[in-house]
């Protein structure tokens, strides 16, 4: 069970009501501990919705993060506009993901939600003229050192993050979900089959409603970063109670999706951690489906447990044990043992310990090709 600063939060999340209850010094509490989780504006979104009466000297806190998050979603659509502009003439799909995606399908979870960078998945043929088009509309590349480059262009899923040089937005264009070294290889050409239009922004799309949900869930437990942990959480939470009455037979065809694109391992973990930390409506006979699928053996499955049950929760003192510090650590080194096979892995952590110590190794700043090598 999680602390009981964190259970608060959650329990008040999936149900505003209880705030009414707080003491002054809880509603403090709750804020800060949502500011760790990254949730303050879903927070904020919530109870304001809900009717909820907030202590004025709390709520300033909440309606500036609700606005900050009104101002973001009004950013991302402006952005889309503006890389609609910039590809439109390379006659390919670009595909928004994860938060964009949100946005621009009016997804509920957009709503309070606190964004950083774009995500788009355009074909990786196609790389090259991106990254062309995206430097003559202003963009230039965050990552300057020639083996940063390498990394990203050999052997990752994404080129290297673009930022805007007028506006400071963070770009990262994927041409597949997972690194090309990783153990599994969902096929691209499948969600740009089912991606939807979205009118009036060609060549713009965003994922099917069962991509979404699987992409969310696969981003959250491939990366090893879980800073933003349990705002991911709550989008996999709120996504899944928004599409499961809306489509057809959503169970099967959502653990069927998952198979069809070899993503059954990451599903189960979503599932499993959405209905145990904030009780996301999950039939148990869907539980044990997924497991069959893509449960980990049970040795592996009880140390990610332990390891997730504390990783997810938010970055706060009040919610951290010893061995939280721990636990993100040995998700991280995980989250590189999934991404690439131990001699490269080997490889690329001994460089970059190697760059830590002598940090002129990193200076290397030639340019490197747009695309691909």
């Amino acid at each position: 069970m999680p602390p009981p600063a964190a259970d608060r939060l959650i329990r008040i999340l999936q149900a505003p009501h209880e705030a009414a209850r707080l003491s002054l010094g809880q509603w403090e509490q709750l804020v800060s501990v949502a500011r760790g989780g990254n949730v303050v504006g879903t927070l904020g979104e919530r109870l304001a919705l809900a009717g909820v009466a907030v202590p004025e000297n709390v709520d300033r806190h909440l309606v500036g993060a609700v606005q900050l998050s009104q101002r973001q979603r009004e950013s991302v659509r402006w952005e889309a506009h503006q890389l609609g502009r910039a590809l439109r003439h390379l006659d390919i799909p670009v595909v928004l993901l994860k938060g964009s995606a949100y946005v621009l399908g009016d997804v509920p979870v957009s709503r309070g939600r606190l964004f950083g960078d774009i995500d788009i998945l355009v074909p990786r043929d196609s790389l090259g003229d991106v990254e062309v088009a995206m430097m003559a509309g202003g963009w230039t590349s965050a990552k300057q050192n020639a083996y940063d480059q390498r990394y990203y262009r050999q052997w990752m899923h994404e080129l290297p993050p673009m930022v805007n040089v007028r506006r400071g937005t963070v770009l990262d264009i994927h041409h597949t979900l997972l690194p090309l070294t990783s153990r599994y290889h969902p096929d691209p050409q499948k969600l740009f089959a089912a991606s939807l239009e979205l009118p009036g922004l060609a060549p713009l799309r965003i994922p099917s409603p069962l991509d979404l949900i699987i992409h969310s869930i696969t981003h959250l437990f491939h990366e090893g970063e879980f800073h933003n942990g349990l705002r991911d959480l709550t989008d996999i939470d709120g996504l899944i109670r928004h599409f499961a009455d809306s489509i057809p037979d959503f169970w099967s065809a959502l653990l069927a999706r998952a198979g069809e694109l070899q993503l059954s391992p990451p599903l189960f973990l979503g599932l499993h951690f959405a209905s145990r930390l904030l009780g996301t409506p999950i039939p148990a006979a869907v539980l044990a489906r997924a497991a069959a699928a893509g449960a980990p053996g049970p040795v592996t499955f009880r140390l990610l447990d332990g390891l997730l049950g504390q990783a997810l929760l938010p970055m706060h003192p009040d919610c951290d044990s010893a061995f939280t510090p721990t636990a993100r650590w040995l998700l991280y080194v995980r989250a590189h043992w999934l991404r690439m096979p131990p001699h490269l892995l080997a490889m690329h952590l001994g460089r970059k310990a190697w760059m830590g110590v002598f940090p002129e190794v990193a200076k290397d700043s030639r340019p490197a090709e747009p695309g691909l090598p």
